[in-house]
């Protein structure tokens, strides 16, 4: 800031002492906040000051206040007067950093966007400073008064225009605000100028007399002086140091001037140098020569080499052919196998159906033929017992002639019939109970074997539970971890790699799961891609085998023995992914895996290339479109396969389904599987727990009718029993001798009844039992065909399982097959090409060798041995080259040698003048410095003094005492006096009335009602904030509203 000129002070003789109640109500109010402003131009008259004062301020969305303003200041003192609230603070706020002051100056905030009122995009202050008289700033330009408009913006940024008295825009630089504020001398960071209230609070309150001593340098600009200062010596050291680097540049000059004088010594020699030269040439042209014929023999070598490694290349091409061609035949006979025993099973499942329902049928039929040739065995048993009684009886008849037994026999008749009725009736009731039993019979088998089936069904639908629950699991972990949708032991895994890879086990770090390298730019295309790819997304790329056998040692650590580990493919790391554009599959509205896919890295990309042609399958989301354009027309070019978003497998002639229903590594949205999972497994549960429900009731429904059959079966032998002892007992009855009443004749016709009854009854019992068995063939017959049909399809369904296996496994052998026959196609293509570069390298060697020769022989016509290199050679002729001209030019022009040494000389010595000089003024620096110190300490007595004098004669004005103490050795100031603010305002207004040069405004919250009528004194009154108020206007007050008030 400009410095402050000298000021004259003179004691007003209209001062008036104030009333002590006027004092004491200027005490009360010591909580309230009051802060002072000071502005002076440089003139020392009595008289108003003419520039730098501030005669308007207006602001606007600034801090809490919508509009203040505009108000105009007196040009001597002023009090700004109001409540808390009303404005004040944001007039002195204002005041500071409309003129360029800092934020952090006003202690109200750190930055400008702070001053923006809430809800408002900027804020605008304008202020208007007096520019009259001879001392005015550029009046031709702005005129009597200058307008300085800021504007603040909400992030803190603020911008300048600087206007003239008609209101043009002059400048809207800053650095134009500064001057003329240097011109006006306003120093808005100078608590002599503008005593903010903290600013106050901290110089009177503090006990630090540290921080005094600091008020005073600072109000007195002894601080500036005293930064001059040390910025002076600073700038002494640098040339010191500027000093000291001429002097060492003086020595590198010195040396350079000795080094033109050498150069005339040396002038021998010529001659020699010239002979050396033209040997060396001729060494020169033929080690060129030698170096071409190690070249031509190095190639040559090369090429004999890479000619052995096409031979082993095109031989091993034959055996991967080979290899390729024995895969692809695999493949197709396991695939031909699978079709023929899936066309073989469908074939045979509805025979399997009709046989079992034949067997079914015949085991009914020998069943109810077995019941008659039983019945008839009974019936032709009983007839022989019944013969055999009949004959038995006709002897003892015979022998019999008492016939006395009539009534008896009679009695015997009559029962006899009544038991022959009951046996028919028991017979007609076991018929019944026997159909009864067949039935029972069938439907517990019935029942056995459905449980069978449920059973079977069950353990289907908990493997696949146990799957669900599993791949649950591993899903919800994969929400904190996604790697370990890979497998639970992929995170652990991963980070042995890296620390493997850290211990520099690994030549390159392996790259894995693939699946985590990959993502899908369809979501929809998951199982799709997951089908396809299959195990390739667990798997991990190695370098070389040498990183694989470090890889495995580390999987052993984290995979048991006979458990699946991730496949890893050993493939040499490359930076660029293979072009695949001339044996990709392409077709406008679908993409290959590969193009489907974003990956990037290219390891990752060229080995899905290399183990599944990925750029070669195409994704066809609907199933039936995949049909039509693999099977119902040519496939697109290059394509070999396709997969629907099902999962399913397309080639060009048959069709495999998915077994999976959903992705399980590829999809995105986690929580949605997972939800679909949970409802899977709840479904799945309750699928088990109607199972369980329904073999419950097969298990009840059995033992019950096995509880039916064995009651049935207990009925039946009863009835059994009941019938045979009825036919025992009619036989028993028929066989008692009737010696009276026996008609021999009788008996001996119903023997023969008997016998021609038991012939019709033996004749049918052989029809029924050639029926049996005849029955019983039919049924074996037809068992067995169910049996074998059945076994047949068993083992159809066996061999189908591992030659599933060894399909899959022979797909991959073809892959890999092709895969090595394409590595070898491109090894054999990469070599052909180096060889054939070699090759015609060769070519132009020997011509460049005819040329080489040409030339040294044109330079030396006979050959000579030479021993150096041609480089050495070329270094040796260069060095004599140089050499001989450095001669040429000292021998040639002795007066452009001497010109080169006055320069040096004379740059020398202008240097060493440049240095002596500066030498000089640094010395005189010192003692004009030591001077000026001097000086300062005797302007800082002299100040001291001065502020001693002046704070004693303001206090013995008024009759009071006090004490001022300074340390400058300590800087610190002490002060101590017995003044309270009211005296204090009251020495305010006798000094502004000795400057009336110079403008006071002062912001107190007190009315200033005792305050001495004067037209020196403008107060400013402002209103109390209103509810709603967006504007905050006041107007001066006159001396005579003052004294009606009063």
């Amino acid at each position: 800031m400009a410095k402050r000129k000298e000021e004259n002070f003179f004691s007003p003789e209209n001062a008036k002492r104030p009333r002590q109640e006027e004092l004491d109500d200027f005490d009360k109010d010591g909580d309230e906040d009051e802060c002072t402003v000071s502005f002076t131009n440089g003139t020392s008259t009595l008289t108003a000051a003419e520039v730098g004062i501030i005669e308007s301020i207006q602001l606007r969305n600034f801090m809490c206040h919508s509009m203040l303003g505009p108000f105009k200041f007196g040009s001597n003192v002023n009090f700004v007067v109001g409540n808390n609230g009303s404005g004040k603070s944001a007039v002195l706020t204002a005041l500071i950093v409309g003129l360029g002051g800092k934020a952090v100056a006003t202690n109200r905030g750190s930055s400008l966007k702070g001053f923006v009122k809430d809800g408002q995009n900027s804020a605008d202050i304008s202020i208007t400073l007096r520019n009259r008289g001879d001392d005015a700033y550029r009046a031709n330009v702005y005129g009597n008064s200058i307008v300085v408009q800021q504007h603040i913006s909400m992030d803190g940024s603020r911008s300048y225009k600087l206007k003239s008295e008609t209101g043009t825009v002059v400048s809207t630089r800053k650095e134009e605000l500064i001057a003329i504020l240097d011109h006006f001398n306003i120093q808005v960071d100078n608590p002599v100028s503008v005593l903010t209230q903290e600013m106050s609070k901290q110089f009177l309150q503090s006990k630090n007399e540290g921080d005094k001593y600091k008020f005073f340098m600072k109000a007195t600009q002894l601080e500036q002086m005293k930064e001059d200062y040390s910025y002076i010596m600073e700038t002494k050291e640098r040339t010191k140091e500027q000093i000291n680097q001429g002097e060492e540049r003086l020595i590198e000059l010195k040396r350079q001037c000795l080094e033109k004088e050498e150069r005339f010594q040396s002038i021998a020699g010529l001659s020699t140098m010239k002979t050396n030269l033209e040997y060396l040439k001729h060494e020169m042209a033929w080690a060129v020569v030698n170096e071409i014929e190690k070249q031509l023999n190095a190639i040559r070598d090369n090429i004999k080499i890479g000619e052995d490694r096409a031979a082993r290349l095109d031989r091993k091409m034959e055996e991967q052919q080979v290899r390729l061609n024995e895969a692809e035949k695999k493949y197709k006979d396991i695939q031909d196998k699978l079709e023929k025993i899936s066309q073989e099973t469908s074939a045979r499942a509805p025979e399997c159906m009709a046989l079992k329902t034949d067997v079914t049928a015949k085991k009914r039929t020998y069943n109810e033929a077995e019941v008659l040739y039983n019945r008839s065995l009974n019936e032709y048993r009983a007839l022989m017992k019944d013969d055999e009684q009949l004959c038995k009886r006709i002897e003892e008849l015979k022998k019999s002639t008492d016939q006395s037994l009539e009534p008896e026999r009679l009695e015997r008749q009559k029962k006899i019939s009544w038991l022959k009725e009951r046996v028919k009736a028991l017979q007609d009731q076991e018929s019944s109970i026997n159909q009864e039993i067949e039935q029972f019979q069938q439907a517990i088998e019935k029942d056995k074997e459905e449980r069978v089936r449920i059973k079977r069904e069950e353990l289907d639908v908990k493997h696949t539970l146990s799957y669900n629950q599993r791949q649950l699991k591993e899903l919800k972990d994969s929400k904190t971890d996604r790697l370990k949708r890979f497998g639970p032991h992929v995170p652990a895994l991963l980070e042995a790699i890296d620390d493997a890879y850290r211990r520099g086990r690994f030549t390159c770090k392996p790259i894995g799961p693939l699946g985590a390298c990959i993502h899908l730019r369809d979501p929809e295309l998951a199982l799709a891609i997951e089908s396809c790819l299959k195990g390739l997304l667990q798997a991990y790329c190695c370098h070389n085998h040498a990183d694989e056998r470090v890889l495995q040692a580390l999987m052993e650590k984290f995979y048991s023995r006979g458990t699946s580990r991730p496949q890893i493919i050993v493939s040499e790391f490359r930076n660029e992914m293979y072009d695949v554009r001339h044996r990709a599959a392409y077709h406008p509205d679908f993409p290959t895996v590969l193009t489907a896919l974003e990956i990037d890295n290219a390891v990752v990309a060229n080995s899905l290339i290399d183990m599944r042609s990925i750029e070669t399958v195409l994704l066809i989301k609907s199933n039936s479109v995949a049909r039509a354009v693999m099977q119902s027309q040519k496939p697109p070019k290059n394509c070999r396969e396709a997969f629907t978003a099902d999962g399913d497998q397309v080639f060009a002639g048959r069709y495999y389904s998915s077994e999976n229903t959903r992705p399980k590594f590829l999809s995105k949205d986690v929580d949605s599987e997972i939800s679909d999972l949970e409802n899977e497994v709840e479904n799945k549960k309750a699928q088990i727990l109607n199972l369980q429900q329904h073999l419950s009731t097969l298990e009840k429904d059995i033992k019950r009718n096995e509880e039916f059959l064995r009651r049935r079966q207990i009925h039946y032998r009863e009835l059994k029993v009941k019938i045979t002892e009825s036919i025992s007992e009619i036989r028993e009855l028929e066989n008692i001798e009737e010696h009276q009443s026996v008609d021999i004749a009788t008996l001996e016709d119903e023997a023969q009844e008997n016998k021609i009854k038991m012939k019709m009854v033996e004749k049918n019992m052989e029809q029924q039992k050639e029926n049996m068995e005849h029955l019983k063939n039919l049924k074996i017959e037809a068992e067995n065909k169910y049996d074998a049909i059945k076994q047949k399809i068993n083992q159809l369904s066996d061999l189908a399982e591992p030659l599933k296996d060894e399909l899959n496994l022979a797909d991959s052998e073809v892959d890999n097959q092709k895969r090595g026959k394409r590595h070898y196609e491109e090894k054999q293509k990469e070599h052909l090409d180096t060889l054939n570069k070699k090759k015609r390298e060769l070519d132009m060697k020997e011509k460049e060798l005819e040329e080489k020769m040409s030339q040294a022989r044109q330079i030396c016509p006979e050959r000579i041995e030479v021993k150096k290199s041609a480089s050495i050679l070329d270094k040796e002729i260069n060095r004599l080259r140089q050499k001989i001209q450095a001669e040429h030019a000292s021998h040639g022009d002795r007066e452009e040698i001497m010109r080169l040494y006055q320069e040096a000389r004379e740059t020398y010595l202008d240097l060493d003048n440049k240095v002596r000089t500066l030498k000089r003024f640094i010395k005189l620096l010192e003692e004009i410095m030591t001077h000026r110190y001097k000086t300062y300490q005797q302007f800082r007595r002299c100040l001291t003094l001065r502020c001693k004098l002046y704070f004693d004669n303001l206090l013995s004005q008024r009759a009071y005492c006090g004490k001022m103490n300074f340390d400058h050795k300590n800087e610190t100031l002490s002060i101590s006096d017995m003044v309270n603010r009211r005296i204090a305002m009251d020495m305010i207004l006798k000094m502004a009335d000795s400057q009336r040069f110079r403008q006071f405004i002062l912001l107190t919250p007190q009315s200033m009602s005792s305050l001495p009528s004067s037209k020196l004194i403008r107060i400013l009154r402002m209103s109390d904030p209103e509810r709603g108020q967006t504007t905050l206007p006041f107007r001066p007050v006159t001396h005579e509203e003052e004294e009606d008030r009063s």
